[in-house]
């Protein structure tokens, strides 16, 4: 059970984020604040794993607040505030996490399943902050990395030969519980892998760092996508959390094209856009994979690349946290079979040996 404060000067959105937040079985509304002062008493007082801050607070505002706590307390911190908050490079600050608050007309529906999307992307990151005992560094296995060659996500690699055209490529798609389902993906795979695109419903100021924990743990080379990157065997792509990751054949290379355009299936980076260019750019010769997600981004593209012949598994809702994404593929008909996420990662590996179709 994680512990969250809630900083907002309005009670009414005080009590609604609490009543969202109280109804995700992990996370628990241990305090509320009206402002930055009341918040940095209650945060010695309770100790919160989280905190969520809003940006148009009296007496101090949110960014500033926000500046401050890393600088003196530095902790996980979602930022819940109105959508034009992006501009104060909030995420450049500190913040892990973004929910914009509802807009006029919106309903409270949507508004909750932005908070719990979020909330439940951190676990992860919330499990190594209160992991505060010495111990605990002893989860971190660098070790892994010596043994397997592997490179760092941020080191100059030499450039390798490229896929040609034709040559297998591996798309993932996932949203709420994909973190956690990913990880374990990613620990079952190999090395030598064809390459991996994936798109993960993910707060902007957090792709990165989760890039880097399924680089510790998988012999796969993760990071997150860069524009223009050449596709290549043992590495795997992940998009960034504001922008959409795509593939474009140039020349002889598949190269990655990073968009940042505006939001499809109500995402960014969005499932739909990865798959699409998948289809377009790699066909019969691509798999795509959709895992543990709320709504239905993914189907329409999946759907496109089943009838092209590509090969298609869904995530089975027995091992699903949320059976959305998973279930409207397979209704759309766009998936060929339907396995437990423990069986993902021995699928990849047969589909990459040309033991599926």
């Amino acid at each position: 059970m994680y512990t969250v404060l809630i900083i907002d000067d309005s009670p009414s959105m005080r009590r609604v984020i609490k009543d969202m937040i109280d109804s995700i079985d992990e996370f628990e509304v241990i305090a509320t604040a009206v402002d930055a002062y009341d918040a940095r008493e209650k945060i010695k007082q309770y100790e919160p794993d989280l905190v969520t801050i809003d940006i148009n607070m009296p007496k101090m505002d949110g960014v500033t607040f926000l500046r401050n706590l890393m600088r003196l307390h530095p902790m996980p911190a979602v930022v819940v505030s109105g959508e034009g908050v992006r501009g104060n490079d909030i995420f450049d600050d500190g913040a892990v996490g973004f929910v914009p608050k509802p807009e006029a007309g919106e309903s409270m529906v949507s508004f909750h399943s932005r908070i719990k999307d979020t909330l439940l992307n951190l676990t992860f990151l919330l499990k190594r902050y209160t992991l505060k005992k010495p111990k605990a560094l002893k989860q971190v296995k660098t070790s892994k990395i010596e043994v397997h060659h592997k490179v760092h996500p941020n080191e100059v690699i030499p450039s390798k030969p490229a896929l040609m055209p034709g040559s297998k490529v591996i798309a993932i798609g996932s949203s709420t519980g994909g973190v956690e389902s990913l990880l374990k993906v990613f620990r079952d795979l190999p090395s030598g892998l064809p390459p991996i695109v994936i798109t993960q419903h993910i707060p902007y100021g957090f792709s990165n760092s989760f890039a880097h924990r399924l680089n510790d743990n998988s012999q796969v080379n993760v990071h997150e996508a860069k524009d223009g990157e050449i596709l290549e065997r043992g590495y795997a792509y992940l998009a960034p959390g504001n922008m959409h990751l795509t593939i474009e054949k140039v020349g002889g290379n598949y190269k990655t094209k990073l968009l940042d355009t505006v939001k499809v299936s109500q995402h960014k980076p969005s499932v739909d856009v990865l798959f699409r260019s998948v289809n377009n750019s790699v066909g019969s010769s691509a798999m795509g994979v959709m895992m543990t997600g709320m709504g239905d981004d993914g189907s329409i593209a999946m759907k496109d690349m089943f009838d092209n012949g590509a090969y298609t598994v869904a995530q089975n809702k027995e091992s699903c946290v949320v059976f959305g994404m998973p279930m409207k593929a397979i209704q759309a008909g766009a998936v060929k079979d339907i396995i437990h996420l423990n069986e993902i990662a021995q699928y990849i590996v047969e589909y990459s040996k040309g033991r599926r179709r």
